[in-house]
């Protein structure tokens, strides 16, 4: 059966109860700034006018992250590859959504608010001793956050030493992108893609 509408997944789900009823702050606590500061990478999710969705990893050093005050962040937008994906969604929604991380810890942290994009160079300072440094910055208000359970890392055992692949299992981003644009050309090997990447960080 195709589920039609929220009343038929409430009947299957019920409603939430205890904690997970009540933890939803609009406000970072000194418990979201710590964690907030403490990681290296987070997902962010965009939409466009047309309902077209991104999801996009940005990753830097522990507090890559930018607090500005109890509502406001800013995250640097380092270089990558121009397709400017998320930024256009924000141009046209300013909707945004994060699940901030941390390696070994199977919680995260989730914040759903409002972006815009700025060169504020007040903001853009924050990062002026980056190699890199960025050209504009995503300024987010945010509306709601809550830390999110351990569950899905439990089950995935994202962190375990026993779940992790060897890079070889796969073939290169280079193979792979060949054979899915059916270019012919030399294959850059998984080396000289690290190498040239590290250039850009």
């Amino acid at each position: 059966m195709k589920i039609e509408n929220a009343e038929q997944l409430r009947e299957l789900y019920g409603f939430p109860s205890g904690r997970a009823k009540v933890k939803v702050l609009q406000k970072l606590d000194v418990h979201s700034k710590n964690f907030i500061e403490k990681s290296p990478f987070l997902i962010m999710a965009t939409t466009s006018e047309a309902h077209k969705q991104d999801a996009s990893p940005r990753g830097g050093t522990s507090g890559f992250v930018k607090i500005i005050n109890s509502e406001t962040l800013v995250i640097p937008d380092s270089k990558g590859n121009n397709r400017l994906d998320s930024l256009t969604n924000i141009l046209e929604t300013g909707v945004i959504g994060l699940i901030f991380l941390i390696p070994g810890v199977d919680e995260t942290l989730r914040i759903n608010g409002k972006a815009h994009i700025s060169t504020n160079s007040e903001y853009l300072n924050l990062f002026d001793s980056e190699k890199n440094p960025p050209k504009t910055c995503i300024v987010v208000s945010i509306q709601e956050l809550f830390l999110h359970c351990a569950k899905a890392f439990m089950r995935s055992k994202l962190w375990n030493e026993e779940t992790k692949i060897k890079r070889s299992e796969l073939p290169t981003m280079g193979q792979m992108l060949n054979e899915q644009l059916s270019i012919d050309a030399p294959v850059e090997t998984q080396k000289e893609m690290v190498e040239r990447y590290h250039k850009d960080l």
